[in-house]
């Protein structure tokens, strides 16, 4: 091997910031922030606050910035020698030495701090211990999905389940200690997201069967193959506009709950349409177009459902 071989590129540092944000896919950050912001409505609204205010909404914007930030700057890190051995992967700037294991780790420490940080803040600004004593498990949950797909080919799910912390962790942090924990509406809308998010990676590993395989990852592709994967994805998809309607009708009603009507269907419906674009895009003889699928597609479902929920919720 040449040394021009193993040489690390040259990257500035003005360019350093833009690569890690790209090797992190910032921009995916619409798949899980529409949920948080939605169920901060959700759980101001289930405490008689129409608005939930500027300081709620910066620190839940801050720290679902932070903790995917932090789950992703982890994912990178530990998936280093499995993206290097993966040709859609293999010029990822963490592969190339464009972006180093130290500044990878500076990343994973600061961001870790940053989250810890705003969730005493919940404590030091709004009386809520509550985000604060749960901030490092959460961190945790978060750095495990990275190691699942080395042991159980319920990865997918398990990325589901981390998504799911977003919905679920905005209500614990907006509403206070002695208000209703849980409610059944944000476990509807938690398990939602499970499923939605479960459906679409199951899309996107399709790209990755045969790597899978020949690595012995764990994944549903590399298990069970093209077919039996997609209809698995449409199942649950199909069970996330299920989990929706019921999210609607704010049923079961445990805990606080609120009905919604009108915009919220409107924007159900397209989200249905959505889904079911999304897995007409990917065939089992062309999966050419999983990115158009995974990308465009998901984050207009998490944009225009928030959109049309918040809506919903102020006027309900």
């Amino acid at each position: 091997m040449t040394h021009a071989a193993v040489a690390k590129p040259a990257v500035r540092p003005l360019n350093r910031i833009g690569k890690f944000l790209e090797l992190i896919k910032f921009s995916h950050s619409i798949f899980a922030m529409p949920f948080a912001l939605l169920a901060c409505f959700l759980a101001s609204k289930a405490i008689g606050l129409t608005w939930p205010g500027w300081l709620r909404l910066a620190l839940i914007v801050a720290a679902m910035v932070l903790a995917r930030t932090f789950a992703m700057t982890f994912n990178r890190l530990v998936d280093r020698r499995i993206d290097a051995g993966n040709p859609r992967t293999a010029r990822r700037p963490s592969v190339t030495g464009e972006i180093s294991p130290i500044f990878m780790l500076g990343a994973l420490a600061i961001s870790a701090v940053g989250f810890v940080a705003v969730a005493w803040l919940f404590d030091l600004l709004l009386k809520n211990p509550w985000p604060l004593w749960l901030a490092v498990p959460v961190l945790g949950w978060l750095a495990l999905y990275s190691f699942t797909k080395r042991f159980t080919w319920l990865c997918h799910f398990f990325l589901g389940s981390s998504l799911m912390l977003a919905p679920m962790s905005a209500w614990v942090a907006i509403v206070p200690p002695r208000g209703p924990v849980l409610a059944s509406q944000v476990v509807v809308l938690g398990l939602a997201v499970l499923l939605w998010t479960a459906g679409f990676d199951i899309l996107y590993a399709l790209q990755d069967e045969s790597i899978d395989r020949r690595d012995r990852l764990f994944s549903l592709p590399a298990r069970l193959g093209i077919v039996p994967s997609l209809w698995i994805s449409r199942s649950c998809h199909l069970l996330t506009v299920v989990l929706l309607i019921l999210f609607g009708l704010g049923w079961p009603a445990w805990g606080t709950t609120i009905a919604l009507s009108g915009v919220y269907w409107l924007g159900l419906a397209m989200v249905a349409l959505l889904l079911v674009i999304e897995q007409w895009l990917v065939k089992p003889d062309d999966i050419s177009r999983i990115n158009l699928a995974f990308m465009t597609v998901n984050g207009l479902v998490g944009i225009i459902f928030a959109i049309c929920s918040i809506a919903a919720i102020i006027l309900a």
